[in-house]
């Protein structure tokens, strides 16, 4: 894989977004549509392989949009870069099954380091960008936290950015 046929992506969590775990919510559907258009437009723009950084939330929205293109476009490669052996340990069952079934359908698998510290994040976060040319964010504006360094980050390094924004208000 090519750096410059690579795009990763940013995006938060479940308690950062609006809708929490809802994703029946018209906030979260919206989100996931405004994804998949930017998933296309990557397509569209030469990128082949893709990197998600595998935290619940809108990382795995992004894994499953990702896996949903590469039905319609077998080229379309999914990287799961994990920031250590235990990312998934404390989560709800269904969150883990989830998990386990976006790695089980991914083409590549990356463990960044085996054992968590306080920077395993932020590695994995680097790691992607440093593979990619192109980041998509999921991105509320706030200045502060993980999506914010990582999207920082990409902008020091020159990445191409595509961010989709979190609507706020329930329409």
């Amino acid at each position: 894989m090519e750096r410059t046929d690579t795009c990763c992506f940013t995006g938060h969590r479940p308690d950062k977004l609006p809708w929490g775990r809802d994703e029946a919510d018209p906030r979260c559907l919206l989100l996931k549509g405004d994804l998949e258009a930017a998933l296309d437009r990557a397509y569209q723009a030469g990128f082949r392989h893709f990197i998600s950084g595998m935290a619940q939330g809108a990382d795995f929205y992004f894994a499953e949009a990702v896996l949903a293109l590469r039905e319609r476009h077998p080229e379309v490669t999914l990287e799961c870069a994990r920031p250590c052996e235990t990312q998934a340990d404390s989560w709800a069952a269904e969150e883990k099954r989830r998990y386990e079934s976006i790695l089980d359908r991914c083409n590549y698998e990356t463990l960044v380091q085996h054992h968590y510290d306080r920077y395993c994040m932020m590695r994995r976060n680097r790691y992607m960008v440093d593979h990619s040319s192109r980041l998509i964010a999921v991105y509320d504006g706030v200045p502060k936290g993980g999506t914010a360094q990582t999207l920082a980050y990409a902008l020091r390094k020159g990445l191409e950015t595509d961010i989709v924004p979190v609507e706020e208000e329930k329409t």
